[in-house]
């Protein structure tokens, strides 16, 4: 059954000429596959399209692959569409193969002729541009962009130098730079500042940065819209600076509940009243002000109880709430449509089904669309009658905080777009990408992007296959195999588990009295045989065996056994700092390179010094104490050795004192010490980490494993999932599949 059609949503497309978009993205091309580009072909045309849902038209013609698109965006994707299903080619974040065969493989004689499913595909959470993208400069855009076009996205989040249009807007109503510095989150932490969760923390904010950013956005929207994209901008949400009650002071402004914990410096931000004049003043002043510096879209992001509950749940005051803030964005832009992030509704306490319905009613239908923003694991569309008739877009939200963990819900995302879209009077109008960070796990996107424009679910285990020969340049019956290991165990979760686990061993703050107990949702032996599968096909892997010694050193302070806590003890923060060794010999895991690109921002010593800060702060304490401690923890070479390993040296010491006194371990005073010690300092240190790889990946990985596999024992398996013979006989018949005649450790061992 196809989903419904809104023809208010026909305001939404690319007004850029064809012949622009076509030499832009004949300059992608030129970009993605270089020297090879002059075999590639681009023509972009509307007509291929009429009903504005993306196509694109592949046809070899004398040795050259000819892409027909109806937009820049359909052109890239049929582009990325040949190199992936002809060429066995991948392009990722953490780099590509694209080891293109030096005779273009043929298409059929008719060609291919490839339809999106919907006309939207919507890219970022409104907390990526900070744990992702805050340190972009034009380059890293750039290639994101193109990453972006190749994998159809259309619909991208454009959030960037809003602030510089805020004070604007602020100034000529009679503020001070001052108070736009203690209303503005500093670079790393505006995301939250703009969503009204706390204010000024990690500022003050420069005059410098907010030029930057604006003229930062000209060039990204320049680039989304000559692409064929609709950038979608922000809308007046209501947060506003504590200065707006000195200068009306009749003004209607209540403060919100603390969002995160945070000192009065920072917490309970201001809100305006959706009935004071003054809110539609405001918000209309912001649309006109982004109008004439960057032109419009006719799509804005509000979202004004973003994790902020209302102050009412009455039907009637939501459905005023709705409608002014629509009247707002339609008295800026008659054509406004509103994008609403639907997390708030996660809050299933307050936003039960009367709440829900009676904000997004307040809207005239079709001219709102919600994000279902975490559709893989806990969907809101389907108990909500399709979002009571207003369009949404299916999401996957996937991570939290820009975290490194290996996680993903495959069967999830291969049937829950097509169940969406197929659902009695269905309102899903696109696919939506919607991580927090990026950066990690891209198989699993990889494999959500193709929802785009396959037609139904596909076979997981080819479907592995295949990307095992895309990302590696040519087929490996163990690569492949161990790749189904990791589809059948970290890639396979079906309970409901989220992606942010948060008693990772290396990343979180060690704890003695309430253990820390990462959650696992797979047999852990599959995760190891892949471990085995890839040292034995010569490719690199990165072990986390941590939780036997951490489990084994907290047991044996139990028992007051000495020695086995002094070995156990040893052992982990061995593994520890050879974890950082391993970290240290990849560039995609280097804390230098992080505070680098933040550095690269600052015009003096001050500005440099805060940046860091910044940078530093969010990945560890996030917050003046550490309010949501290791929330943005990142697994990072330089980071383990100038923090996670400091942290736990103290607690051995410290639970090593306690062994030897016979004492109780002081948890409390722990927290305080690690704080004081480790923790803060780390914020304000300058010390410098490696921007480049040192040692060799493959020699270190394979020395981890001789190291430390057959440490690996029973108990160790047992803690999480029973070894069955069922369980076990199944490992071997798989393996037998690939031509193994032994499990894949005891050949490791042999050799």
């Amino acid at each position: 059954m196809a989903a419904k059609e809104f023809h208010t949503l026909d305001v939404l497309y690319s007004r850029v000429p064809a012949d622009a978009q076509q030499r832009t993205v004949t300059a992608l091309i030129q970009r993605v596959v270089g020297a090879r580009a002059s075999q590639f072909k681009a023509i972009v045309n509307p007509a291929l399209a009429p009903n504005r849902i993306d196509t694109f038209h592949l046809v070899n013609e004398n040795g050259t692959i000819t892409i027909g698109g109806s937009t820049g965006v359909a052109v890239a994707m049929g582009l990325y569409y040949y190199l992936t299903n002809y060429c066995n080619c991948q392009i990722t974040w953490a780099g590509q193969q694209l080891d293109i065969p030096k005779e273009l493989p043929k298409l059929p004689k008719s060609g291919v002729t490839i339809s999106a499913n919907d006309r939207f595909r919507y890219y970022q959470n409104v907390c990526t541009v900070s744990y992702s993208f805050v340190w972009y400069k034009w380059e890293d855009w750039e290639k994101q962009l193109d990453w972006m076009a190749l994998h159809g996205l259309n619909l991208p989040l454009a959030f960037t130098g809003q602030e510089a249009i805020f004070q604007r807007v602020y100034m000529k109503m009679g503020m001070t730079m001052k108070d736009m510095q203690t209303h503005f989150g500093g670079p790393a932490f505006q995301a939250w500042s703009r969503m009204g969760n706390m204010r000024g923390w990690g500022g003050p904010i420069t005059q410098t940065w907010l030029n930057d950013q604006l003229i930062l956005q000209h060039k990204i929207l320049d680039r989304m819209r000559a692409l064929g994209m609709i950038p979608v901008l922000p809308g007046f949400a209501g947060h506003v600076p504590e200065a707006l009650s000195r200068l009306h002071p009749k003004a209607n402004v209540s403060r919100l509940r603390d969002w995160g914990r945070f000192n009065e410096t920072y917490c309970c931000t201001y809100l305006l009243d959706f009935g004071d004049p003054l809110f539609k003043e405001i918000g209309v002043s912001f649309i006109k002000e982004m109008e004439y510096e960057f032109g419009v879209d006719h799509i804005y992001n509000v979202d004004s109880f973003n994790e902020m509950k209302p102050k009412s749940g009455s039907a009637e005051y939501l459905q005023e709430v709705g409608s002014i803030i629509f009247d707002v964005l339609q008295t800026g832009d008659p054509d406004a449509i509103w994008l609403m992030q639907g997390w708030l509704f996660q809050d299933k306490q307050f936003w039960q089904q009367a709440q829900i319905k009676a904000m997004l009613t307040s809207v005239p239908e079709g001219k709102m669309i919600v994000l279902d923003l975490f559709s893989e694991v806990s969907p809101i569309y389907t108990y909500t009658e399709s979002y009571y008739g207003q369009p949404y877009i299916w999401c996957m939200l996937h991570d939290f905080g820009g975290t490194m963990e290996l996680y993903g819900a495959l069967d999830s995302i291969n049937t829950g777009p097509f169940e969406g879209r197929n659902m009695t009077n269905s309102t899903m109008v696109g696919l939506g990408l919607t991580p927090e960070g990026i950066y990690q796990n891209e198989v699993i996107y990889e494999f959500f992007m193709e929802n785009v424009w396959r037609k139904q679910p596909r076979d997981i285990t080819k479907w592995i296959a295949d990307f095992t020969r895309k990302r590696y340049g040519k087929y490996n019956k163990f690569v492949d195999l161990a790749w189904q290991y990791l589809k059948k165990s970290v890639y396979n979760s079906t309970a409901g588990h989220e992606d942010f686990s948060t008693d990772v061993i290396v990343t979180r703050r060690p704890r003695y009295q309430n253990r820390l107990h990462p959650q696992v949702w797979f047999d852990p032996e599959d995760l190891y045989a892949a471990w085995d599968l890839l040292i034995l096909s010569a490719d690199q892997y990165k072990n986390n065996s941590l939780y036997q010694h951490y489990n084994k050193m907290i047991a044996s302070v139990m028992i007051n056994k000495t020695e086995d806590f002094l070995i156990n003890s040893r052992m982990l923060l061995e593994l520890l700092n050879d974890m950082e060794t391993l970290l240290a010999s990849d560039s995609h895991f280097l804390l230098g390179k992080w505070i680098a690109a933040a550095k690269s921002w600052a015009t003096d010593i001050s500005e440099s010094f805060n940046l860091e800060f910044n940078a530093r702060n969010q990945i560890t304490l996030w917050g003046p104490r550490g309010e949501i401690l290791d929330y943005a923890c990142k697994q990072w070479s330089g980071l383990l050795k100038g923090y996670y390993i400091p942290r736990w040296e103290l607690f051995v010491e410290m639970l090593h004192i306690s062994v030897m006194d016979h004492t109780k371990f002081n948890e409390s005073l722990f927290a305080q010490i690690v704080y004081e010690k480790v923790e803060l300092p780390f914020s304000n240190q300058l010390d410098e980490y490696p921007t480049e790889p040192t040692g060799d990946a493959y020699a270190i990985s394979t020395s981890i494993h001789k190291k430390y596999r057959n440490m690996i024992d029973k108990e160790f398996f047992q803690v999480y999932a029973a070894q069955s013979r069922k369980v076990k006989d199944n490992r071997n018949m798989i393996e037998k599949k690939y031509g193994l005649n032994a499990p894949v450790y005891d050949i490791l061992v042999k050799n």
